[in-house]
């Protein structure tokens, strides 16, 4: 299938509901979906895995009841089947040993603090899906105009 998406974990819905409006622009080609809990999202990316499509992104606030962000990317840190899979921690209430905790253990590679700008956020996260892309070595001619054109440059120059 190859179906991308980008999931969403947050315990507050009005944070849900500005991401998947901040990132309404990859909905024609990609698949935005929101999970209020981390337990949820597990379930959903296994879901997708069966599929046969790929969780290309996952933006995770840290502060949630069960499972804490940390605990959660790190899950998905040690899952082979998301291995490439980019992480990006999006909080307010994160602490500093928090963040370096997701950082070593949980493999993000984005961290942005609540309130987020909504044009930062859509640029971290055109890197990193463009990271996704050419690592998967997937077609990114197809999501051209979703991704960051300076890193599938540097993908390609480096290729030859």
């Amino acid at each position: 299938m190859d179906n991308l998406y980008i999931i969403c974990v947050d315990d507050q819905q009005e944070v849900l509901n500005a991401l998947e409006q901040d990132l309404s622009l990859f909905d024609e080609k990609m698949n935005v979906e929101v999970c209020d809990s981390a337990g949820e999202a597990l379930e959903l990316m296994d879901e997708i895995d069966q599929q046969g499509d790929f969780v290309a992104l996952i933006i995770s606030d840290q502060v949630m009841p069960e499972m804490t962000g940390t605990t959660f990317l790190a899950a998905v840190r040690k899952d082979s089947r998301f291995h490439d899979t980019r992480k990006m921690l999006l909080t307010g209430q994160a602490t500093h040993q928090d963040t370096i905790q997701a950082i070593n253990t949980g493999g993000i590679v984005q961290y942005v603090e609540k309130p987020w700008q909504k044009d930062i956020l859509l640029a971290n996260v055109k890197t990193l899906l463009s990271h996704f892309v050419m690592t998967k070595g997937l077609d990114y001619q197809e999501f051209i105009d979703l991704l960051d054109q300076e890193v599938i440059y540097q993908w390609l120059r480096n290729r030859t």
